[in-house]
């Protein structure tokens, strides 16, 4: 039934001019990241941070030589805000339901207020809750919570779960001590009680801040670095050991790197536990990396090259619309000829089934 299904497990919103300024409390009104458009284009401003292009933020489907052009506001895809006009541009590419991320709610996850990032994230969420509202069955939100402390993590969960939205997703490091703390533990239980995954992006868990040495392009390819290290604090201190069912999804960092960080993790944990700091785990810490971890990637032939090497039913693809890394428009023909190294039952748990299972999405509903 379900064979011609695609969903994106990571797409994004650019955000409207109003998505915060109008759904934020009144008391955060004035500091809310807010839109401008003049001689130099159409910008998000934000508070202490460096604008945000837009042209740039959507420039899916724009040669890679030609994304650094201006291009006005109206020019800029439609779908990146517009809910209505989004059907049809993801129906060119293929894509049935997808898992919706910020743009801008990413970049001010970089911002050292708690209690601003708190603010926005709130009503960003709100914001997005009436977006996917449009088209309830196709559009599944993830909301950027500041866990600001785990009693103020599990209100975030509750809220962001009575908006309708299947996941949240998390900061680099919350506010505070660290994920490896015991005080979490309600934390992490609430989020498996109320069914929704926890995702750490590449760009949201500390990508943005990672120091620039030589060519820029290190800022840009080495973001997994981050999620990297925040998947080895979730495995080697023993948060899956103690919390089984919980489910963590690393955005937007591919997957063909996993085979050899579980195989190094497994030897340098088997080799230096004795004298290092780590939880006493029963199980390898490959276990974990594979039952627990679910990975999202839009261009990464290698993952489906070594899929033996790793769980299929953990991998998710994703076309990452609108951004500039995008598949989009170009999905289909990408996923026919990356998907030859795979089975149909592997492709099929990849790009549509795994999705599903993990956000609770109803394929019957996609069919038409």
């Amino acid at each position: 039934m379900s064979s011609s299904i695609v969903i994106s497990a990571d797409s994004h919103v650019v955000e409207p001019a109003n998505a915060f300024v109008d759904y934020v409390g009144r008391a955060w009104r004035d500091r809310a990241p807010h839109m401008v458009e003049d001689e130099e284009g159409a910008r998000y401003l934000l508070e202490g941070l460096a604008p945000v292009r837009i042209d740039v933020a959507a420039s899916a489907g724009i040669a890679p030589d030609k994304r650094g052009e201006k291009r006005p506001y109206s020019e800029v895809h439609r779908g990146a805000w517009d809910p209505v006009a989004r059907l049809e541009q993801q129906a060119l590419d293929g894509i049935s339901a997808e898992v919706i991320y910020p743009t801008i709610g990413m970049f001010l996850y970089a911002h050292p207020d708690v209690d601003l990032k708190a603010a926005c994230f709130a009503g960003y969420n709100r914001w997005i809750s009436e977006f996917c509202a449009v088209a309830p069955d196709r559009y599944f939100g993830c909301g950027p919570i500041a866990l600001k402390s785990p009693k103020d993590g599990i209100a975030e969960l509750h809220a962001a779960r009575s908006l309708g939205l299947r996941s949240v997703m998390l900061p680099n490091t919350p506010g505070t001590e660290d994920y490896d703390s015991p005080i979490y533990d309600p934390f992490w239980e609430t989020a498996v009680a109320l069914g929704m995954p926890l995702a750490f992006h590449t760009l949201a868990a500390g990508g943005l801040e990672k120091k620039v040495r030589g060519s820029n392009l290190n800022k840009i390819y080495t973001t997994i670095q981050a999620v990297q290290e925040l998947l080895g604090i979730f495995v080697l201190t023993g948060i899956f050991e103690r919390h089984p069912d919980l489910r963590i999804v690393c955005v937007e960092g591919d997957a063909g790197w996993l085979p050899h960080y579980a195989q190094r993790m497994d030897r340098f944990y088997r080799e230096h536990k004795y004298f290092n700091s780590t939880g006493a785990l029963k199980e390898d810490p490959s276990h974990y990396i594979f039952e627990n971890i679910y990975m999202t990637f839009q261009d990464d032939v290698i993952a489906f090259q070594y899929i033996d090497s790793m769980n299929p039913k953990r991998l998710m693809w994703a076309n990452d619309f609108p951004h500039p890394d995008a598949s989009w428009p170009n999905s289909k023909p990408l996923l026919e000829a990356q998907t030859k190294w795979v089975t149909p039952e592997q492709r099929q748990a990849i790009v549509c089934d795994n999705a599903a299972a993990l956000y609770g999405i109803d394929l019957a509903r996609l069919v038409s």
